[in-house]
């Protein structure tokens, strides 16, 4: 099952940035919607795959380490310590390590609570890597493919493995070509494609790494067949706009916009 925690392109009231949660255990992206988990269920998170650097998709990460931390540490003390597994990009890790886990914006949560037993552990993956996660609980291993994005920063999007194809998150991405070519002849669960500013603002979603309904139409025209297509990203108050030009512009696919709390079950179906 994959949980709609925050799918905004900034904050308000009801309105939380990038994060999606995969079964229990898989954070995807990890921006303000992380803050939407109980305590019980954060402690839960051994995984955390990110898209890319910026603050709307990490920010929960310092903060979740700070939270559970403690939870996740046996009677033993730091040696029982069961770790979260942060996987990303190189330059993503490095941006992290650089400007978040430097100890003046936040403590260094890959070396505490000790060097050799943190609860961050940072590990790189590349475009084109299938992340395999194990069974857990009763749910089979899980298999996440690292999809090519084309941002501002270094960036991927991710497609999840379901029986009824790929569950696919683009990620921050402006007119992406190789995201259409790694998805060629592969059957499409659903898409859940950002489009972070109208039509109206263009040259922003242009220079900024971000698609406008106008892009958008031209990305999609690259699906192969009939695709769900749900909206991510667009700023709060925006979204009856954005939706309206993009159907206006499209109309081959069903095109809805993503919300929070939404889920997505195995077999893909929506709730």
């Amino acid at each position: 099952m994959i949980r709609v925690l925050g799918c905004s392109g900034s904050i308000a009231a009801r309105c939380h940035t990038t994060a999606f949660l995969l079964d229990d255990d898989i954070l995807i992206d990890a921006g303000s919607g992380a803050g939407e988990l109980r305590l019980d269920e954060l402690a839960r998170i051994d995984h955390i795959l990110l898209s890319h650097s910026h603050l709307d998709h990490v920010l929960s990460i310092p903060l979740l380490a700070d939270t559970v931390m403690k939870l996740r540490m046996g009677a033993e003390g730091p040696s029982s310590l069961r770790p979260i597994h942060v996987h990303a990009l190189p330059e993503t890790l490095d941006a992290l390590r650089k400007h978040v886990f430097n100890g003046v914006i936040w403590p260094d949560f890959t070396r505490l609570p000790s060097a050799d037993h943190p609860i961050l552990v940072f590990h790189e993956f590349a475009v084109g890597d299938v992340l395999t996660f194990p069974a857990r609980g009763g749910l089979p291993a899980r298999r996440v493919s690292v999809l090519p994005a084309a941002h501002t920063v270094p960036a991927v999007g991710f497609g999840v493995e379901t029986p009824q194809g790929l569950w696919v998150f683009t990620g921050d991405t402006g007119p992406n070509p190789a995201l259409w070519q790694a998805l060629h002849g592969q059957q499409i669960a659903q898409l859940v494609i950002e489009t972070a500013f109208g039509n109206d603002e263009a040259w922003l979603a242009d220079i900024s790494g971000h698609l406008a309904p106008q892009s958008l139409a031209r990305e999609l025209a690259q699906l192969d067949g009939e695709v769900c297509v749900y909206i991510t990203h667009p700023k709060p108050g925006e979204v009856p706009a954005v939706l309206s030009q993009i159907r206006a512009l499209d109309s081959q696919h069903l095109i809805e916009p993503l919300r929070e709390g939404q889920r997505f079950h195995a077999p893909a179906k929506e709730s």
